[in-house]
């Protein structure tokens, strides 16, 4: 441990935590607005569209907050996992479960439609063994469903080759780890009521993080905690933004305010300013989302009859999320024949009876290779489709 008072939990003052309320009052304020504007508008949307926003917000929560801490997830066994969990039709999912996607799908079910419920040490532990239902974080096996031992030596974030590593951070020993967590349990409860529900959401965010009390996969639970305070913050068990997705474009800036808060003297203002400003870019950000919904449900109305193999069905899927225009590249026969995994002249006959259903057309700017992309205009106002590309 460092002789120095290096870091925020060996400050005197710890667990205590301070913050200017001053400088917070405009983007809490802009968050809290643009919180009921959402809210309000997603009252309008009627209710099989408002579930599958809730799909598609649980997917993209689930596949960023795994995303920044460098694990990719397959998008589709995500979808499956959502769909199952949700009850929502399956066609052209994978029918074939992912334990990784399950586990990460599974946590944040548990935090937002039982955010009722008491936060508990078992809690926690059974979200941690759902991360790691195989007891290994890649090919190195870690202690599950417990708090870390320091067998290894002190918890330390670095990075760096070997024999240079930069220390970024040391969590507390592990022999403070039951006294911590006992702690911030209690914290967890009783703040529920004595203070702002979003700046719970961002104290409690970095208390969780500087404690780092897992072998790994503390960001994740974090972040699912966060999801947690929101929901009841909201009193809601739905999520219509992806705080994940947000903190996923801004990675860099994510992880070097933690770093300097981590570091400094228990003055948590410039936390709490950055989380705030990172919730409002994702309220807003939400637009582009629901707006992909809406053409989605407009599509499948439109072409409910027309005999699509289920193949056909998942790839067209991937075009609609995208949005128009926003298939990079388009696509082409090589693409279809990755995503269907099928051969490039099945691919072939497969883009054709899309293009002679009209669902599908060539597009004018052509490359090196022929490449296709949905006919928008037909279940998309023209204003709608020039506004996104």
């Amino acid at each position: 441990m460092p002789h120095t008072k290096q870091y925020i939990w060996q400050q005197t003052s710890w667990p205590e935590l301070q913050w200017d309320h001053a400088a917070l009052l405009e983007p809490l304020g802009n968050c809290r607005f643009q919180q009921g504007a959402l809210l309000t508008q997603m009252k309008e949307l009627g209710l099989d569209l408002r579930q599958q926003a809730r799909a598609e917000i649980l997917m993209q929560e689930a596949m960023k907050t795994s995303e920044i801490e460098g694990e990719r997830l397959n998008p589709d066994a995500v979808r499956s996992s959502v769909a199952r969990r949700l009850g929502l039709p399956t066609a052209g999912f994978s029918s074939t479960g992912d334990r990784q996607a399950d586990g990460i799908v599974d946590i944040l079910l548990d935090a937002t439609m039982n955010y009722g419920q008491n936060l508990t040490e078992e809690r926690l532990f059974g979200w941690h063994a759902s991360l790691f239902p195989t007891s290994y974080s890649g090919l190195h096996k870690i202690r599950v469903a417990s708090w870390r031992d320091d067998r290894n030596g002190p918890m330390r974030v670095v990075s760096g080759p070997i024999g240079r590593e930069k220390i970024h951070y040391e969590a507390p020993p592990a022999t403070h780890l039951s006294g911590e967590m006992h702690r911030f349990i209690h914290w967890w409860k009783i703040s529920h009521t004595e203070m702002d529900g979003l700046l719970r959401a961002a104290v409690g965010h970095l208390q969780f993080v500087a404690i780092h009390p897992f072998e790994d996969g503390n960001g994740r639970i974090a972040r699912t905690l966060t999801e947690m305070a929101l929901a009841q913050d909201e009193n809601l068990s739905i999520r219509y933004y992806s705080l994940s997705s947000q903190i996923m474009a801004e990675r860099r800036a994510y992880y070097q305010i933690l770093e300097q808060t981590n570091k400094a003297d228990g003055d948590i203002t410039g936390w709490i300013k950055w989380f705030l400003e990172c919730m409002s870019k994702a309220i807003l950000d939400s637009g582009k989302l629901l707006f992909n919904v809406r053409l989605k449900a407009r599509f499948w109305q439109h072409y409910a009859q027309a005999g699509l193999k289920e193949r056909q069905s998942k790839i067209i899927n991937r075009l609609l999320e995208a949005g128009p225009g926003g298939f990079e590249g388009g696509l082409t026969n090589r693409k279809y024949a990755a995503m269907g995994h099928i051969s490039k002249a099945t691919a072939q006959r497969e883009l054709a009876d899309l293009m002679q259903k009209g669902i599908l057309r060539l597009n004018l700017s052509r490359g090196r290779s022929t490449s296709y992309d949905l006919c928008w205009e037909k279940f998309a106002g023209s204003n709608e489709v020039r506004s996104t590309t």
